[in-house]
């Protein structure tokens, strides 16, 4: 052997002790590591919807229902009334003022009138089919310049048929008016043309065969022109014009 080899030391023990395996036990070297964070979770497409569009979708439905629902109704009322008209063929009910009867008319030192009138009404019912219930609550008025000298009212009953109905209402009450006023009613009355407005405010009800229909209220508005303004029970009417409209 010659001087320049040299012999090194080997620890066996080192060479036969086991190592720790770098890949623990039951694992695949193709393994992926652990992230130091959870990787994103993936949520399927019906999840990424926006939810409001399903209700916008519903409430646009329901608001098509709703239309489709009145114009069905607006149709429906509208062929109803229709056939109503053709089948009643319905008319205005006409008034008038037949007579007019001064029982009280006295002017005080300071131009205070009280009066009380009886004033016939005529009523015709023209319908053949339609009655009229003439209600609770009616107010007519006799009026002379706008002043309301005195008040009434209908009493409370049924009208037929083809009915013509007369009525007599007495009439009250009093009103304050100007000296220019009673000078113009002393004028009047020597010419023997005064005028005078009747107006009534009436509650009816209107009956289609067995149906009672919703309350109106029957406007009627009469210009008058009579021939005095005294107490007397011939007091002729000169003029007379009368017209009606009906108010829900």
């Amino acid at each position: 052997m010659s001087e320049h080899q040299r012999i090194h030391p080997v620890d066996l023990e080192a060479q036969t002790k086991p190592t720790a395996p770098l890949v623990p036990r039951g694992s695949s070297r193709s393994d992926k590591p652990e992230l130091p964070y959870p990787p994103l979770r993936q949520y399927p497409p019906s999840h990424l919807r926006p939810p409001k569009r399903r209700s916008g979708n519903c409430c646009c439905r329901c608001i098509c229902w709703s239309i489709c629902i009145i114009i069905l109704l607006v149709i429906l009322v509208t062929a109803t009334l229709a056939a109503l008209y053709f089948i009643y063929d319905p008319k205005l009910p006409k008034y008038s003022v037949d007579r007019f009867q001064i029982t009280e008319f006295q002017v005080d030192s300071n131009n205070f009138v009280n009066a009380t009138f009886d004033v016939t009404v005529t009523a015709e019912n023209p319908n053949k089919g339609i009655g009229i219930y003439y209600e609770d609550g009616s107010k007519l008025s006799v009026l002379y310049s706008d002043y309301n000298l005195a008040q009434g009212s209908l009493p409370v009953f049924y009208q037929g048929h083809k009915n013509t109905t007369v009525l007599t209402v007495v009439m009250k009450g009093g009103a304050q008016i100007g000296s220019q006023v009673v000078n113009s009613l002393q004028q009047e009355q020597q010419t023997g043309s005064i005028p005078i407005d009747f107006k009534g405010d009436v509650p009816v009800r209107v009956k289609l065969g067995g149906l009672k229909l919703w309350k109106f209220t029957s406007k009627v508005r009469c210009n008058l022109i009579i021939d005095s303004m005294t107490v007397s029970d011939q007091i002729k009417i000169k003029s007379s014009s009368c017209k009606f409209s009906l108010k829900l």
